[in-house]
């Protein structure tokens, strides 16, 4: 069993800035890649960013690229997504995710994922 555990959401207005932490248990954290996806009422949990177990591949949706920096410290078993310039539209449940092994070489989605943690609430107020 893996366990996620989000945090750092909140309330922001437009144009503010949060930063997500995702802990991760266990001591192979390094041995995966990890992402963000977020969910808004009403619509499917989508990709908002990746980054491979080594830090050096950084994959980004469209609507975060320029705003959104994911990053990781393996040797705190913490994955973290700094939001800027935070828009109305980014309001929804951020859940951190591992990349599957079986998705090696190829693009992830939310249907590829095993594992969840809870996921924390961000809300951009205008």
């Amino acid at each position: 069993q893996v366990q996620l555990v989000e945090s750092g959401g909140g309330l922001v207005q437009a144009g503010g800035s949060l930063r997500l932490s995702c802990a991760a248990s266990g001591r192979t954290f390094s041995s995966y890649g990890m992402g963000w996806f977020r969910q808004a009422p009403g619509k499917e949990r989508e990709f908002v960013a990746a980054i491979s177990r080594s830090g050096v591949t950084i994959n980004y949706a469209d609507p975060v690229k320029g705003r959104f920096t994911i990053s990781r410290d393996n040797a705190k078993n913490t994955l973290y997504l700094q939001m800027i310039s935070l828009k109305v539209e980014d309001t929804a449940v951020y859940y951190c995710a591992i990349k599957p092994p079986s998705t090696i070489g190829r693009r992830w989605y939310a249907t590829d994922v095993d594992y969840w943690g809870q996921g924390t609430q961000v809300t951009v107020s205008s």
